[in-house]
């Protein structure tokens, strides 16, 4: 099977995407009469192609190649050809299929008409018919398929039909003719001649106008000049705003909270746009399985003063259908590296606590199950609390309390801690937080054990244009990047103020906007960290709120905590009172689910506040990605360049997501 090509790419690929011959070639074998019949219908398949690109004295030939003779594809002998030439080779003849285009000349838009519908006039069946009210021949276009039987291309119309006025003509506003985009003397493409049919009818209900008809154009064909006369039917209908709003199928979550929340108003001019915002926001909230809208005619007169366009009193109802998800789940989570070992356990999500998308989650983690920066099983066990729209809309109360025993080989800790926050979203990419957190601590380091009760206030703004629906999945463009900053308190056996400042940035680079892969297939991706300690020396601070490096968070080949000033000659972490680290990986996406990565890490921690202090350390490695509908499994192993003393030959970290 093969396509000769009409040098005219666009037209190339639309014959290959409509010839059956062509895409159904490397399914199962058919039978000699089947083929023949796929051969038959691939002529008006083809020629419907050459139609879709204005093509419309195009002509095609398909020639079959069978036996050692070549067949016209229409010639009524070749299926008896075809099933001859098969039983000579035990059923295993080999057909050799050539489909040719002569193109012709491309027609171009003659008369471009935009007029109201025809009225609704009942016709008198008992009246003649008369021949001299038959319109040009509609032209056998996609534009015109389904809507030659309303537009008069029978062959003859009623003497009713004959005697009505003709369609008055539509004056299109400025904004209107700018979204239509159609004038006469532009290629007869059915795809443009379809598109401004959809441009005009978005653009007219966006300016509120909801019972808007654009009806599908209708195409006549003149061969004589070469060009295509289009006629478009066009309604706009009454201009309206929104009308009463209606909630339904809400059974634990309160009508109040989500009239609070919506960004739809009565009284707002009509716009499908909106409308959709509206509709996704409340399904943002977590706690619907579906949310569906719709106009809820007939359109309506409002009282006075509720309009919020001048001189429009008319609105359309609307409703919001809702279906609520599970208010419970339980799930389950693990991970593993070979510095911090194993961990497991288990969370339960209340999703609608008071009715209004509070969320209660419950967490119980075993950690430290292994691993060469542990020293024996810790946990993690803490309660989380969020209101969405507190005190004003798209602003969260965080709540958390929180248990910790971790026994690292840096220090071993227990502690008790509570915060609380809010956060508000400012803009689209922007969020911003800031809390207080009191904390109750006791940690050993170097077999000294001390008690500390810590009062911070932390403060973040964060960045985020990549655009994911899901945050697991592959960032492939856009930027995130973060900056926090918090003051603390400590009160202990001394008593230290200081302040922990950290920013956070990357990007990712997509190699398709260079034209040389797909979307997504192959993505370089960059990480910076920058941190550092202000306001108290590394001693003077508890060791958990020092600096540390090392880990899949910074750099990977080196154990977590592994990277700064070691005691002694030990594996034994101080930390710092700075750091950085930077990451360049590579992401490239394989068949089946698969793919793979390829990074360099670096950082260094240093014993003063500003950063780039310290011995550089540098770790390597690769990785495969296993993608599911949840996110990409990863596992990574990382070799460091210059291992310190005590350190680990190499790392292996296993987990869900990318690590940036």
């Amino acid at each position: 099977m093969s396509l000769k090509k009409t040098g005219n790419g666009a037209v190339d690929s639309a014959v290959a995407a409509s010839s059956q011959l062509q895409v159904l070639q490397k399914t199962q074998a058919v039978g000699p009469y089947a083929l023949s019949g796929r051969i038959r219908a691939d002529y008006d398949r083809v020629n419907t192609a050459l139609e879709s690109q204005g093509y419309y004295a195009g002509h095609v030939t398909i020639s079959v190649d069978v036996a050692g003779q070549s067949l016209d594809g229409l010639n009524p002998e070749l299926p008896d050809a075809l099933k001859t030439a098969g039983a000579k080779n035990g059923g295993k003849g080999s057909v050799k299929i050539t489909i040719a285009a002569a193109l012709g000349t491309q027609f171009r838009l003659g008369d471009v008409s935009i007029v109201a519908p025809e009225p609704k006039v009942k016709a008198d069946p008992s009246a003649p018919t008369s021949a001299s009210t038959q319109p040009p021949t509609p032209a056998p276009t996609q534009a015109s398929a389904q809507t030659q039987h309303k537009a008069g291309a029978s062959p003859a119309a009623t003497k009713a039909q004959a005697t009505t006025q003709p369609p008055q003509p539509v004056t299109l506003t400025e904004g209107e003719q700018k979204a239509f985009g159609l004038a006469s003397g532009q290629p007869a493409l059915a795809a443009t001649v379809l598109a401004a049919q959809g441009n005009l009818l978005t653009y007219l209900e966006e300016e509120g106008y909801a019972t808007a008809v654009v009806a599908t154009p209708v195409a006549y064909l003149k061969p004589q000049s070469q060009t295509l006369d289009i006629i478009y039917h066009v309604e706009r209908g009454p201009k309206v705003v929104i009308g009463p709003i209606a909630l339904s199928g809400l059974v634990h979550v309160k009508d109040s909270f989500l009239r609070r929340r919506l960004t739809l108003h009565e009284g707002e001019l009509y716009r499908p746009s909106t409308i959709e915002a509206a509709r996704q926001d409340l399904a943002g909230t977590g706690v619907f399985s579906t949310v569906q809208v719709h106009d809820a005619p007939p359109i309506i007169t409002l009282g006075p003063n509720i309009s919020r366009v001048p001189g429009v009193t008319q609105a359309m109802p609307v409703n919001f259908g809702f279906a609520e998800g599970k208010r419970h789940t339980l799930s389950a989570q693990a991970g593993f590296s070979t510095d911090l070992g194993g961990r497991a356990g288990v969370s339960w999500t209340h999703h609608n606590l008071l009715g209004a998308a509070e969320q209660l989650k419950l967490t119980a983690l075993v950690t430290g199950l292994g691993g060469s920066a542990q020293q024996g099983l810790g946990y993690d066990v803490y309660a989380d609390f969020n209101k969405p729209d507190f005190l004003r809309r798209d602003q969260t109360l965080s709540l958390r309390v929180e248990a910790i025993k971790q026994l690292l080989y840096s220090y071993r800790q227990t502690a008790f801690l509570a915060r609380g926050g809010l956060g508000r979203h400012l803009g689209r990419y922007w969020f911003v937080s800031a809390g207080l957190m009191g904390m109750r601590e006791e940690i050993q380091q170097f077999g000294d054990t001390r008690r500390y009760f810590i009062i911070s206030t932390p403060l973040s703004a964060t960045y985020d244009s990549t655009q994911l629906l899901n945050p697991i999945d592959p960032a492939t463009h856009g930027i995130r990047a973060s900056l926090t900053a918090t003051p603390s308190v400590s009160l202990g056996s001394t008593t230290s103020f200081f302040t922990i400042l950290t920013a956070q940035a990357s990007t990712y680079f997509d190699f398709a906007r260079l034209g040389i892969t797909k979307p997504g297939s192959s993505v370089l991706a960059v990480r910076g960290i920058v941190g550092s300690v202000q306001g108290a020396s590394t001693y003077q601070i508890p060791p958990d709120q020092r600096l540390y490096a090392g880990g899949p968070a910074t750099v990977r080949g080196f154990r977590y905590q592994g990277v700064g000033p070691q005691y002694g000659n030990t594996k034994y972490a101080i930390g710092g009172t700075s750091m950085d680290a930077g990451t360049v990986e590579f992401r490239q996406r394989l068949p089946k689910n698969l793919g793979m990565a390829a990074f360099v890490d670096a950082g260094q921690v240093g014993t003063g506040s500003r950063p780039g202090q310290g011995t550089l350390r540098i770790g390597y490695g690769a990785g495969v990605r296993y993608f599911t509908p949840i996110g990409p499994v990863r596992v990574d192993v990382a070799l460091p360049v210059n291992r310190p003393a005590q350190g680990d030959k190499w790392e292996l970290y296993l987990g869900l997501g990318e690590t940036f």
